[in-house]
């Protein structure tokens, strides 16, 4: 059983003894951490707190019990139900409450589940927040409330379909141009609240149901395959769209912030490309700044000077990735993981979203998406690790890997990423395991894969 506590949330396996998992006993304690925070914290004056849950096995057990938590901290609740993390997000911001709590481990297996912490603006707890609540669980430091002065519980199931409604009256949303496209769509939501989000998102802008095929798309929690949208966990989509089946498949993990979109010949479009076509499409009509993790494919990037535009990179997570586009007014960003981060409607990955712009794309290019993502620049990302001893100085290690470099272009703020003129490796620990992730990308696979070989038995060498 595991119990991992960061500035993210509180991620947990369920069952087994305290402390040893995310048992009830646990969730009450990060709950009260997390309410003790808010109430000593928040610049709102509301008393609200949202919660919502995506459909995993635990989800209704864990919510009941940070429901009743946060009423005996002396908060009132607005329960959501089940929602995607992104509708949660919307959720905090049009209750105008004080924060937010999403019952979700996201990509993981159905064992797990966690406790993810948003502020009064709907966005992830920074790292200097995240850790205060940690803090605050380790001490025990906190107060329930009084009998007379116990907050209450609203119900309010209401904000999948206002969320919806936010996504088709975006200005680059073409509901329209989707209508006539006279799509069929494939999608896979692996049992989660992505089988009827992404369904209903797609009614809405006029793909007819009967031309809407669903894969994994009842609400059960359990899953029908690993939930990670990587191409090893998606074999049935992939099946599917060789049959010629569909226009387009999409594939979202439980909580329906990441997006990956398989083409009509059964490849993938790679999860990288998601924010890559959506991005394109946005800098054409409104021009500006972008943003993406310093592990994400360097075609953000290319896509985004073609347009005569400006590229940053952040420290990868989301929060850093939202606060570097908040300093440069980015105009699109996210995660090459699939998460899109539009700011016209949030600052949060959004599926949803996703799907709708490029849908939108796809109808006003007349291409198949295999023709779209051709004219892409195109990339390969390799992933390997170097396994450490956990007495070893992770940190010493990574400084030496800077000092070999030091005649390459690096960026430091995490971990060491080193760019060179035809590839780039990035190398960051882990903040579970005693290992060093290895990122490498370059115009194929192979020399991906050469580089970051060659980048680890380099940090291999300089351990001796």
């Amino acid at each position: 059983m595991s119990l991992i506590k960061s500035i993210s949330g509180i991620r947990g396996t369920i069952g087994g003894p305290a402390g040893d998992g995310l048992s009830p006993l646990d969730i009450v304690k990060f709950t009260t951490a997390y309410a003790t925070f808010i109430r000593r914290n928040s610049s709102s004056e509301s008393n609200v707190i949202v919660v919502g849950r995506d459909a995993r096995l635990s989800g209704r057990m864990v919510l009941n019990i940070v429901v009743g938590t946060l009423t005996g901290m002396g908060f009132d609740v607005v329960n959501i139900g089940l929602a995607t993390t992104p509708t949660t997000e919307l959720a905090v911001v049009w209750e105008k409450a004080c924060g937010g709590i999403i019952i979700t481990a996201s990509h993981n297996p159905k064992q797990w589940n966690a406790l993810k912490l948003l502020n009064e603006r709907g966005e992830f707890l920074d790292d200097a927040q995240g850790k205060e609540v940690l803090r605050i669980a380790e001490a025990e430091e906190f107060d329930y409330a009084p009998v007379e002065k116990l907050g209450r519980e609203q119900k309010n199931y209401t904000y999948l379909r206002r969320h919806i409604d936010a996504v088709k009256a975006l200005k680059l949303v073409d509901v329209e141009a989707v209508k006539n496209a006279n799509f069929t769509v494939a999608v896979d939501a692996v049992n989660s609240i992505g089988g009827v989000a992404i369904p209903k998102l797609l009614e809405s802008m006029g793909v007819k149901s009967e031309n809407i095929i669903k894969l994994f798309c009842d609400p059960t929690g359990n899953f029908g395959h690993t939930p990670e949208p990587i191409p090893e966990n998606l074999t049935a989509i992939q099946d599917l769209m060789k049959q010629g089946k569909a226009d387009v498949g999409f594939v979202v993990d439980p909580d329906v912030d990441r997006l990956a979109i398989v083409m009509e010949n059964g490849d993938f479009f790679v999860e990288e490309y998601t924010l890559v076509a959506v991005a394109d499409y946005v800098l054409s009509h409104t021009p500006g700044s972008t943003v993406s993790n310093l592990s994400s494919s360097r075609a953000l990037r290319d896509v985004t000077q073609a347009h005569g535009c400006t590229y940053t990179a952040a420290a990868v997570g989301e929060v850093n990735v939202t606060t570097e586009m908040r300093r440069t007014g980015a105009v699109i960003g996210g995660e090459g993981n699939g998460g899109v981060i539009y700011p016209e409607l949030h600052y949060g990955r959004d599926a949803l979203v996703g799907v709708a712009l490029f849908l939108t794309l796809l109808a006003k290019s007349g291409k198949k998406v295999s023709e779209l993502k051709a004219t892409y620049p195109q990339y390969s990302i390799a992933k390997t690790k170097l396994q450490l001893t956990p007495e070893m100085d992770v940190d010493k290690i990574l400084k030496a890997v800077e000092e070999h470099y030091k005649n390459e272009n690096l960026t430091t703020i995490d971990g060491v990423k080193i760019d060179f003129e035809d590839g780039w490796a990035h190398l960051r620990k882990s903040n579970t395991e005693p290992i060093i992730r290895i990122y490498s990308e370059a115009h194929t696979m192979e020399k991906a894969q050469l580089l970051g070989e060659a980048v680890k038995q380099i940090v291999e060498s300089l351990l001796g």
